[in-house]
């Protein structure tokens, strides 16, 4: 069995920019294997649009650049709607469609990137880039903000076009989060460089039914039983939240390499924020890899405390127990 909590990876900047690709959960969508659905019509729209934007790719000397022909500007495209609704299927539908250099990862990824390798460095690492895809672009903080607008300035008037997804709308970004007000030329700065589409829609995960609560007792043993030992990691969710707080969130992915299947015991309410935090960011990653796992414990709706879900980072609570409530319904699938 893996002891998870023995594990503190080292992971180089140079290492945090490799490897920018689809997780494994998304290795396989493509704009094909997309569902709208036709209660939405702005969700074949959004398909459509990003199918169009990725064709639009022109060779160029040295390589290939997006609409270089046509602009030499890099050229932004901002899907924004609710969690669960086929964005991130979307975004790894135009990697796995568009030529040339590209990357795909999430904001967070991307802020602790630039905060590891320097504003200067992440630029030319990313300078030859003909596409940047990003997900759950949001804006957090003054720093954040502060970041982003300076990152895409240096980047995209060369050449380097960028699809984001977001839960808020690019003008409204920041909103609720900071004082906002203070960094609006920064903020419409960011917004301006992009073409938003509306991706409206309930969330497909939940299909209608009732989110799903954690395993009882048979459940959790027999859905343990079925994991191969060699790789499986159990630890209880008091223990996993404080070792999160020592890991950097840059780090999760590396702390879940060889994880075949992870089991967390004892869900319980999390009064501090900053451990609710890591434990959504390491739930989006656990998620994103496509990692079996169960849960046990307190119901989902319990986990975080009632400011948390209606305060500056409810967008953030609220695709966490989404995606857990997905996690658990695969576990039960597969009883």
């Amino acid at each position: 069995m893996i002891d998870l909590l023995a594990r503190d990876p080292q992971v180089s900047p140079e290492e945090m920019s490799g490897g920018l690709v689809p997780s494994a959960r998304f290795q396989g969508v493509r704009f094909d294997t997309y569902r709208p659905n036709p209660a939405y019509p702005s969700q074949a729209q959004a398909r459509d649009d990003l199918r169009a934007f990725v064709a639009g790719a022109r060779p160029r000397a040295g390589g290939w650049s997006l609409f270089r022909r046509a602009r030499p500007e890099g050229r932004g495209l901002y899907l924004d709607g609710g969690f669960g609704v086929g964005k991130t299927h979307l975004l790894a539908s135009a990697y796995h469609a568009a030529p040339g250099t590209r990357a795909l990862m999430s904001f967070q990824d991307l802020m602790y990137l630039i905060g590891a390798l320097g504003m200067t460095r992440a630029v030319d690492t990313f300078r030859g880039h003909d596409l940047l895809l990003i997900d759950e672009f949001e804006l957090d903080d003054p720093g954040n903000t502060h970041m982003a607008n300076t990152f895409l300035g240096a980047l995209m008037p060369g050449g380097t076009s960028v699809v984001a997804t977001s839960n808020t709308e690019p003008g409204a970004l920041g909103q609720g989060r900071f004082n906002a007000a203070d960094f609006q030329r920064q903020i419409q700065g960011i917004a301006s460089r992009f073409s938003p589409h509306r991706v409206e829609g309930p969330d497909f995960r939940q299909r209608g039914t009732a989110p799903e609560e954690p395993l009882a007792g048979a459940e959790y043993a027999a859905w343990t039983a079925r994991q191969d030992p060699q790789t499986l990691a159990a630890v209880t969710q008091r223990d996993l939240s404080r070792h999160l707080l020592d890991v950097h969130p840059s780090r999760f992915a590396a702390m879940l390499a060889g994880v075949g299947a992870l089991a967390v015991t004892d869900l319980r309410p999390m009064s501090d924020q900053n451990m609710a935090l890591r434990f959504v960011h390491f739930v989006d990653k656990l998620y994103d890899l496509g990692i079996p796992a169960a849960f046990t414990g307190a119901p989902l709706g319990t986990l975080f405390d009632e400011t948390y879900r209606h305060g500056a980072y409810a967008k953030k609570y609220s695709r966490a127990l989404s995606r857990l409530s997905e996690l658990l319904r695969e576990a039960r699938a597969g009883a």
